[in-house]
């Protein structure tokens, strides 16, 4: 299977010399973005997406049209007078990788030209024109000649242009794109042309590789493989174009190169085309998350000889030939060994556990810059100890789930999501017929196209009730459609008992359903535990379900997270869990890594050993500074660990002292712990830094008063950070007993000034916790103690300082952009505990 994608590649390397123009690359550069993969540095019109498009039916001759063509942008319907410049197709035209960077809109129509040269080999065969996917209804022309259209973002399809072919000079294809985006009821995915919160950039146009393709007039279009692990049966059906009674259609398994025996042929049979060809598998090797073994598998289409099943020279005539692969593998609900419903893989139970994939890129949005940076994301994964994802409302190129297959990631796949008009928000009856039907069409389109994918085992056509409609009756239809595979009915949200799922969404923490007697509990969506990492966002601010300041207190949390999925794993009989998410998106803060893939929000080993259970020791202790001693306690998540603990700052070792009983700290120090199990198995290491500091001396305050004064100030919606309030002129200043949200006079675009004293009653550390949405920051004595600046959503940041007892300045600045708003001050008291500050505590100065 690997050799003969190689050969296609080079292959097709070599015929691209046909392509006029390629000889001298046009100037090109993308188009300016927040923020860039690394991987965009390697794209240029000369290596656009080079891969092969079609691994499961592989043939040696293509010729791959990405690069540059000429585009326009006409009021809809309009053909071009003259072109606007050069796009890289096939980048969208909304991406920086595209070098247009434009939105386009339901008013305008996308245009595309280029011309080619057809090989002089091709001469006298047909020729198909192959695009991969173009958002959303396109037209094609070729030397003028109106050759089709498609409706549908998500899949591939066809054009035979040989009859629109001319002569051996340069052939013009033409193609226009209509997108409505989100002003239609179309399958689109999180695609709005106004991005914020869970929704995203638009996409419109050529999206997936342009290819050319040479047939015979009788030629293979597609197969159909169908596993059966418990018989070791396989049953192959052939779609042919063309075929002739006495057609033939052999099959060859061979075992995959690499993997012993290195290419011997495992079975052979044939039937005629679109006859099932039955392989018996003598002693299967099954395919598995670890274990993702392939067949090889090898296509002739033949016609006439005595013996055409052989395939040999002699029996007859070769038509065509093509090459694949295909997984021996199951999935299914059923009882475990205890009775209790779950999914299984191969007739065992698996928990399956993996992100939520978005299958975004700050570069190139919907299309990865290269094939590497996609198969970064799924290396990362599978290093995370991940065996699944669930690619969440988009469908990827058709090499995604091959790479799937390949490293051994089980994949969940939505259906892009639509905006279907339901008769009211509880029915589950569509009302707009022609958006439904459009729907149903390209649902089905996806699944056939991505059937044969041994990594593919759930097809998940709705999301969170988003279009929802009749789906009892969409449930049989996907099942009709592909009976070898489970159905998510709908994750999350509108419960309609159907289905081979119970699936919930939580967030963040996880709230597991638990299985009936007839479907597997799984957790569809929980975490999006947020952190944001300067340099490498979308835009400033941006929000999570969860912000966190730090990546211990990050991790800690996701480990608290997985602690609760095992503990439904063994007693409540859970399934599956699926985290938010792989990267973030845009504004969303809350991937395993940064939106560009620069920077690991948690270590792959981290996320691996939460995973599994081996959770990092915990420090119980009031804060990271202190006055004259600290006593530090350590615990572990994790029944049966050893903790062994250091004070200088190197990470513990198998030799470093084991913790016993609570110790004390008498001056600086950085505790770090690891936990050892029996069974050879230990955890990260955690760090925990403890200061000693002097308090912070009171001041005189005579004549105060038991209020804080408050000044309010309004904007024009510009501020993304905490203005300089001094250098403003406040609308209103009063007073107030209470830090909140009282004195405002708005619900968008103000801010709030909070100035007075804070009177402690004794010596000590003190925590303060400020929660906002959007920025805020405290000052205790003129000096920052909690930064919680920027727009976000409703996020907690937390400081400490010591004090004497007595007064102090205090201030509290907040500024509020728009939707949510929130402002709230809590203070850990010595010897206390976590309170909301205490109203006597609020002094204002004589």
């Amino acid at each position: 299977m690997r050799a003969a994608r190689r050969r296609a590649v080079g292959l097709a390397t070599a015929l691209a010399a046909s392509l006029v123009g390629c000889a001298r690359t046009p100037e090109w550069r993308p188009a300016r973005a927040p923020l860039m993969t690394r991987w965009a540095a390697e794209v240029s019109p000369t290596n656009a997406r080079p891969e092969y498009p079609r691994p499961m039916l592989v043939r040696g001759e293509w010729l791959n049209l990405n690069g540059l063509w000429d585009y326009a942008l006409t009021p809809r319907g309009q053909r071009p007078e003259r072109y606007d410049g050069r796009i890289l197709v096939p980048y969208p035209v909304e991406s920086a990788l595209s070098g247009v960077g434009d939105t386009v809109g339901p008013g305008r129509t996308l245009w595309y030209r280029r011309v080619f040269r057809v090989p002089q080999q091709w001469i006298g065969r047909h020729v198909l024109l192959h695009f991969e996917a173009v958002d959303w209804e396109t037209h094609v022309w070729v030397n003028g000649h109106h050759i089709g259209s498609h409706q549908g973002g998500y899949d591939p399809f066809t054009f035979d242009i040989t009859a629109a072919l001319g002569g051996h000079g340069g052939q013009e294809i033409l193609v226009s794109v209509w997108d409505p985006t989100d002003s239609g009821a179309q399958a689109r995915g999180k695609q709005v042309r106004e991005p914020g919160g869970i929704f995203y950039t638009s996409v419109t146009g050529i999206w997936q590789t342009v290819w050319l393709e040479p047939v015979g007039a009788t030629t293979i279009r597609d197969y159909a493989v169908v596993t059966d692990i418990d018989s070791g049966r396989v049953e192959l059906t052939v779609t042919v174009d063309g075929a002739q009674p006495g057609d033939r259609v052999v099959a060859a398994v061979r075992a995959p190169s690499g993997r012993a025996p290195s290419g011997a042929e495992v079975a052979r049979a044939s039937a005629p085309p679109g006859r099932p060809i039955v392989l018996r598998i003598p002693q299967p090797h099954l395919w598995s998350p670890d274990d993702p073994y392939l067949y090889d598998l090898e296509l002739r289409l033949v016609r006439g000889g005595a013996d055409a099943a052989t395939g040999q020279s002699g029996a007859g005539d070769l038509l065509d030939g093509a090459r694949g692969y295909f997984g021996m593998r199951k999935i299914a609900v059923g009882p475990d060994e205890r009775g209790v419903t779950r999914l299984l893989l191969n007739n065992r139970f698996v928990f399956q556990s993996g992100p939520l994939d978005q299958g975004y890129w700050p570069d190139g949005l919907y299309t990865a810059p290269t094939e590497s940076a996609m198969v970064y994301d799924l290396r990362v994964l599978k290093a995370m100890g991940y065996n699944m994802l669930r690619k969440h409302v988009k469908v990827e190129p058709r090499a995604f789930y091959t790479w799937c297959d390949r490293i051994g990631l089980l994949v969940w796949q939505d259906m892009p999501s639509a905006s279907i008009p339901l008769v009211r928000p509880d029915a589950d009856r569509a009302t707009d017929t022609t958006a439904t039907r459009q729907f149903e069409a390209e649902l089905t389109r996806m699944i056939l196209t991505h059937r044969n994918h041994p990594s593919i085992v759930m097809w998940v056509p709705f999301n969170e009730g988003w279009g929802q409609y009749d789906t009892e009756r969409i449930v049989r239809l996907v099942r009709a459609s592909d009976p070898t595979r489970l159905v998510d009915a709908a994750s999350g949200w509108h419960e309609r008992n159907v289905g081979d799922v119970v699936d919930r969404h939580n967030y963040p923490p996880p709230v597991p359903p638990r299985p009936d007697a007839r479907r597997a509990a799984v957790q569809g969506e929980f975490g999006g535990l947020g952190l944001v990492v300067r340099g490498h966002t979308w835009k400033e601010g941006g929000w999570g379900y969860d912000l966190f300041g730090s990546r211990e207190a990050l991790i800690q949390r996701f480990e608290e997270f997985y602690q609760i999925l095992r503990r439904a794993d063994r007693e409540q009989g859970l399934s599956a869990a699926v985290y938010t998410q792989t990267s973030d998106v845009e504004t969303e803060n809350n991937g395993l890594m940064t939106y560009d893939r620069a920077e690991m929000k948690i270590a792959p080993t981290s996320v691996l050993l939460a995973g599994r259970g081996y959770v990092a020791p915990r420090v119980v202790r009031a804060a990271p500074i202190f006055v004259d001693s600290v006593v530090v306690s350590l615990t572990s998540p994790t029944p049966g660990a050893v903790i062994r603990y250091t004070i200088d700052g190197t990470p513990p070792r198998r030799f470093s002292p084991v913790y016993e009983r609570p110790f004390a700290l008498r001056q600086t120090a950085t505790v770090m712990a690891r936990a050892y199990w029996p069974d050879g198995a230990w955890s990260r290491v955690s760090s925990f830094g403890f200061a000693q500091v002097e308090p912070r001396e009171a001041v005189d305050v005579r004549g105060a008063r038991p209020e804080l004064v408050v000044d309010y100030f309004e904007q024009d919606g510009s501020w993304r950070r905490l203005p300089a309030f001094d250098s403003l002129t406040p609308v209103r200043t009063g007073t107030t007993t209470v830090i909140g949200l009282a004195p405002a006079r708005r619900s968008e675009n103000y801010g709030l000034r909070f100035r007075g004293f804070l009177r402690v009653p004794t010596t000590g550390v003190y925590g303060f916790h400020l929660s906002s949405d959007d920025g805020s920051r405290l000052l205790v004595d003129g000096r920052p103690v909690v930064e919680n600046d920027g727009i976000h959503g409703m996020a907690e940041r937390s400081g400490w300082v010591a004090l004497q007892a007595g007064m102090h300045a205090l201030e509290v600045v907040f500024f509020q952009g728009c939707c949510g708003v929130g402002l709230r001050l809590k203070v850990d008291v010595p010897g206390r505990g976590r309170r909301a500050l205490p109203p006597g505590w609020m002094w204002g100065g004589g």
